[in-house]
């Protein structure tokens, strides 16, 4: 795996870049010599590289940067006093007007932010990084290429982020009551290229059907990035290696996908997949494993590892046998190239490892912990800046973290019986359920829907026992019942209803195809939000019966064969 990153840490690969399509090129050859299949494909997509960036504030000219899907300046730049917004929340724009101003925001850039600071009529943003580094980031609310219709949800503001140190000086002028006046002048290449994305099939030894784990991990970086993803790169092909060397005990295939556009693109390459393999996705694929910005020096945490409901179970497992820790059971969070929600797949694991809270330099990388408290404190200090190099890996922690993936991947390859826990979704949306009833008690009766979800989990209770009695030849039959359900489940967990348009880049709840119900029981009885919501309540009601009657057939498929 080092002898990789030696490889990977040779080029620059931004998404449609030459040099990502020669590190592809690598990639193809070293999974063909292991006796995969590949196909190596150029596809569409909408991709947004930042170029040179320049703050000019009178004289001075703090160092900065600007990012993927800033609007660019042009030369002229973008000239607009600054006023001080907070976080860059829905209360700091409230109670700031925005109107042709150049807001100034805490924290790293990031697509909320950059929305609201559109919606508000901002022309601009400064970003005050948390740290003395400057961190690359995409600040596109959208997941994947745009569509028409949410071509206006792009940023309309030039977007730069400075050190934490010139930040804080900007904001203590501000508060001083200084008024300051500010230029942005950003270039950034937006548009339509060509994009790499490899597909690799290893054929199992004694298939069981056609069935497939789906293995995947961005390629394209920022700057270097050794750790970001070249790490899950080279873990993803000695997982390659090692399962091609013990195909006769696989009962399913795997599949491997390098996605690029995920840094410059918002996961434009996995999102393109789940488009034009929808069908065969939805017929084949029984999970997907994701895998970022693993073996990091002194990426030691392992507790806050993220799975769906129906792999939890085994993540725990395989963290405990290879890791020698706990997780505390963070649902998936909205990011990474978790792109296949809408297709109903159940998925297990986004990066793995994160540096120890309150130690060490102040670090920096994304909360990969999917909601409640976390442990880690994120990726490293380096993370999206031009120090993810080599030095950053610690072989033996790669080691450790690529256990725990061929650990949870050999199960879903070999074992007879899928390891899904269907039964841990159906109570977490039973629980759901409930807690709204209560909450909605004289608003909208969602009882018979309650019900649906009570007798949809006395179903999976008789189907689970029948799971613990089967024998080799009921095998079939039962994963056929778990996909089933999964099929129907995943989707309203995770999206707010379409299957098949990608839900916006943002955070989400629990259940958001649940949130209209949530905004009946917080407005006000008998006003015009209320009945508005009321409409959508009944919509999202009408959602989540037909996922639970699809659930309940699937289980009663099972016991007619």
């Amino acid at each position: 795996m080092m002898r990789h990153l030696e490889e990977f840490s040779r080029r620059v690969k931004l998404s449609g870049s030459p040099e990502e399509l020669e590190s592809f090129g690598y990639l193809r050859g070293q999974l063909e010599s292991y006796g995969l299949s590949t196909n190596l494909v150029q596809h569409d997509a909408y991709i947004s590289l930042p170029g040179r960036a320049r703050i000019s504030i009178g004289d001075w000219a703090p160092e900065c940067i600007t990012h993927s899907f800033s609007r660019a300046s042009g030369p002229q730049g973008v000239r607009g006093d600054l006023v001080y917004a907070g976080s860059g929340g829905p209360d700091d724009f409230a109670r700031t007007d925005a109107r042709g101003k150049i807001v100034l925001l805490e924290g790293i850039a990031n697509p909320a932010a950059s929305l609201r600071a559109s919606q508000a009529g901002a022309i601009g943003q400064i970003h005050i990084s948390p740290a003395k580094h400057l961190y690359e980031m995409c600040i596109s609310p959208i997941w994947g290429s745009p569509n028409p219709e949410q071509l206006d949800l792009l940023p309309k503001t030039v977007v730069m982020s400075v050190r934490n140190s010139d930040g804080e000086a900007l904001k203590g002028r501000l508060s001083n009551g200084e008024a300051i006046s500010a230029v942005l002048t950003a270039e950034v290449d937006t548009g339509w290229r060509k994009t790499p994305m490899l597909e690799a099939n290893l054929q199992a030894g004694r298939p069981l059907d056609d069935s497939f784990v789906l293995f995947s991990g961005h390629h394209d970086t920022w700057y270097y990035g050794v750790m970001d993803n070249g790490s899950a790169n080279a873990a993803m092909l000695e997982a390659a290696r090692i399962f091609a060397l013990n195909r006769k005990s696989l009962r399913r295939h795997l599949r491997l996908c390098f996605w690029s556009g995920h840094s410059h693109g918002r996961y434009s390459g996995s999102s393109w997949y789940a488009d034009v393999k929808f069908k065969e996705l939805s017929a084949r694929c029984v999970a997907h494993v994701n895998i970022d910005s693993i073996g990091a020096r002194g990426n030691t945490v392992l507790s806050d590892a993220l799975s769906s409901n129906e792999l939890q179970a085994l993540a725990a497992e395989a963290v405990r046998a290879q890791g020698g820790q706990e997780i505390d059971g963070h649902r998936m969070s909205r990011a990474g190239d978790q792109s296949f929600w809408g297709i109903g797949i159940p998925s297990i694991f986004m990066a793995m490892g994160e540096q120890p809270a309150g130690k060490g330099e102040s670090v920096m990388g994304p909360a990969i912990g999917g909601g409640g408290a976390r442990k880690g404190a994120g990726l490293g200090w380096w993370w999206h800046t031009p120090d993810d190099t080599l030095d950053k890996i610690d072989p033996e922690l790669l080691v450790r973290d690529t256990s725990i993936y061929v650990h949870a991947i050999g199960r879903l390859l070999t074992d007879e019986v899928l390891p899904l826990d269907v039964e841990r979704q159906v109570n977490a949306l039973r629980r759901e359920l409930t807690s709204l009833g209560e909450a909605l008690e004289g608003r909208i009766d969602i009882k018979s829907v309650v019900q649906s979800a009570g007798i949809l989990g006395d179903a999976v209770k008789r189907f689970q026992e029948r799971v613990k009695l089967a024998s080799g030849d009921d095998a079939t039959s039962i994963n056929r019942a778990l996909i089933g359900v999964t099929r129907a489940l995943v989707p309203i967990d995770y999206t707010r209803g379409s299957r098949f348009d990608p839900d916006p880049a943002l955070r989400q709840n629990p259940y958001p195809v649940l949130d209209p119900l949530r905004s009946v029981a917080t407005a006000t009885a008998g006003s015009d939000q209320f009945f508005f919501a009321s409409v959508a309540a009944r919509r999202a009601l009408n959602r989540v019966a037909l996922a639970i009657d699809e659930a309940l057939a699937a289980l009663d498929a099972t016991y007619k064969e």
